[in-house]
């Protein structure tokens, strides 16, 4: 490295380390800092930050945050204020930054505010807010009405912005009559969302029905459901009867939910529920949909009748006994034609046995077991969750299963009684050079176990695993798909959807879990069993399953395996043949 290009660097890393001082000094003082400067920081911080925007935003949102306590001058509602009127001059980062700086604020107004600094801060606003209006600055419309919101601004505010009036009757009509004419200029202009925000800020009352089908007819429904709420129940009561007519009942229900309206819409509030629950039985979430059913009897009945016209005898019966529903006639059972699909039975495939693993002996049991086997079959379930943003459940059980037998490891109570044993057994497992590890796109199981039991090392890597997914290269159906084209037969997939985390686990779902690993290692026999095998897409095209196998998440060729395990492909494949 030349001597010019060590000095620049030195130079980079002497000014990052100034300004990160620079920084530093001015959040954590800004009893002499200007808006000017503040925001001038704040930009080179973002500027010059190394991670992804999103996570620089919320670094300086938190920075900010604690900023407002050190001291800004003449206070932080005021001091706020005054960066919002400069920020415009940041040009592209102007909103980003007003965002940021506006909802620091209402962060900090939670707390204990000076009622003087406050009351200033609230004029400043709504001069801003009548600048912006008239055009003398620049800002986002959306900005403008969280500033608004966030300052509290009232007509009173408005009005001393607009003229220094002795009379506040004068005051308050005045303020009134400037709202309502820029609300008007909104509605004219098709903005709903902006005027209904401003009414509901400034206690402006609009035309009632005929401004809420007004804001329908133009689909702005957000911007009708925020009018509604504002304006009271006979509003949301309307809203919720246009909902209907519209067959909007997901719109329809959400209002009643959140409104307490059950009462005055028990029907729609019952057909709101059932098109819920027919939506997930059609997804095969049964079990989900029984559970948002919570023992309501009427409701129950309408899943029992969607089982019945779904064939589902199995969850017929079983609604009706676990709920003592009686008049039920038992469903028929579609009749199956030659030419027709069947699923495949876990008798059909001679297992001798499913064993339920959830203590310590039974666990060493296990793990010799399968230590002896050459091929095994794995996979494993967890618990859906259909709340939207919320983080996946854990992963509950695990099945490993030779060619006879099928162990289904309890994650969740082994984890918790006897987590040292469960990763010393899971290692000698997942870890082993010697045992064949057939899976179905298993390293995203994989990435999903690790994330569920961080603490255990048996997860974070393994040897000998053979995607069979990777090796037929099925172009759609799935596992289910790929079985019926090997085998003859598919998979049910009805119990996919189950709660796993369910104790103990129905016999129904014991068996879908252990068909599921069993059923890898009889295909797996079925591609040994010809020498000439080919490929699901190509009759022409050699099945190279070897080549599939992977060790330490990574694609192995020969060279890169035999350098992991030490072994080369072709003795690994040997033994397990």
């Amino acid at each position: 490295m030349g001597l010019e290009k060590r000095v620049a660097e030195h130079n980079d890393v002497k000014q990052d380390n100034q300004s990160r001082a620079l920084c530093l000094h001015a959040f954590s003082d800004l009893s002499c800092v200007s808006p000017v400067v503040f925001l001038y920081l704040l930009k080179e911080s973002y500027i010059y930050g190394k991670s992804k925007a999103t996570t620089k935003f919320r670094a300086l949102q938190q920075q900010v945050n604690l900023a407002l306590k050190n001291g800004p001058q003449p206070g932080p509602a005021v001091f706020i204020a005054r960066c919002l009127y400069v920020l415009p001059v940041f040009d592209s980062y102007a909103d980003g930054f007003s965002h940021l700086i506006v909802s620091a604020l209402r962060k900090y107004l939670k707390g204990d505010t000076d009622p003087t600094d406050l009351q200033e801060a609230q004029d400043l606003a709504a001069q801003l807010f009548l600048d912006v209006v008239q055009g003398f600055i620049i800002h986002d419309e959306r900005i403008l009405i969280k500033i608004i919101e966030a300052f509290d601004v009232k007509l009173v505010n408005i009005e001393k912005a607009l003229h220094n009036s002795v009379s506040k009757d004068e005051i308050y009509d005045k303020a009134q009559a400037f709202m309502e004419k820029y609300i008007h200029q909104h509605i004219e202009s098709q903005s709903y969302m902006t005027a209904v925000s401003l009414m509901e800020q400034f206690g402006i009352h609009h035309s009632g029905e005929s401004f809420l089908f007004k804001i329908l007819e133009n689909k702005d429904f957000r911007a009708a459901e925020k009018w509604a709420s504002y304006v009271g129940k006979p509003m949301l009561c309307v809203l919720v009867e246009e909902y209907v007519k519209m067959n909007m009942f997901k719109g329809a229900y959400g209002i009643i939910k959140r409104n307490n309206l059950q009462e005055e819409f028990p029907d729609v509030y019952h057909k709101c529920k059932e098109s819920s629950l027919k939506a997930l039985a059609e997804k095969g979430c049964w079990d989900v949909a029984e559970e948002r059913a919570k023992n309501d009897r009427q409701l129950l009945e309408y899943l029992v009748y969607l089982a019945m016209e779904a064939g589902y005898s199995e969850k017929v019966d079983e609604l009706c006994e676990c709920y003592s529903l009686e008049g039920f006639v038992k469903a028929k059972e579609p009749e199956v034609h030659p030419v027709q699909s069947r699923y495949l039975d876990l008798h059909e495939l001679f297992i001798d046995d499913i064993i339920w693993v959830d203590e310590a002996v039974s666990l060493q049991k296990a793990t010799s077991y399968i230590e002896g086997c050459k091929v095994v079959g794995v996979d494993c379930e967890w618990k859906p969750n259909y709340v939207k943003g919320s983080r996946a459940n854990k992963v509950s059980i695990m099945q490993i299963a030779s060619e006879k037998v099928a162990f289904i490891f309890d994650l969740i109570k082994l984890y918790d009684d006897v987590p040292d044993i469960l990763n010393s057994c899971l290692i000698r497992i997942l870890h082993s050079s010697r045992v064949l590890k057939l899976g179905y796109n298993f390293q995203c199981d994989m990435h999903q176990l690790a994330h569920s039991y961080p603490k255990l090392d048996c997860f974070k890597r393994y040897e000998m695993l053979l995607d069979i997914q990777k090796v037929f290269k099925e172009p759609c159906g799935g596992l289910s798909g790929l079985v019926k084209k090997i085998l003859g037969a598919g998979l049910n997939k009805t119990r996919r959807n189950s709660n796993w985390e369910l104790r103990p686990l129905s016999q129904q779902q014991l068996d879908y879990a252990a068909l599921d690993a069993v059923v890898l290692v009889h295909l797996f026999h079925h591609i040994g069993s010809h020498s000439q095998a080919v490929d699901v897409q190509d009759n022409n095209a050699k099945m190279e399953w070897k080549s599939h196998i992977v060790s330490a998440s990574t694609k192995s060729n020969p060279s890169l395996f035999k350098a992991v395990t030490g072994v080369s492909i072709v003795d690994q494949n040997q033994a397990v043949r």
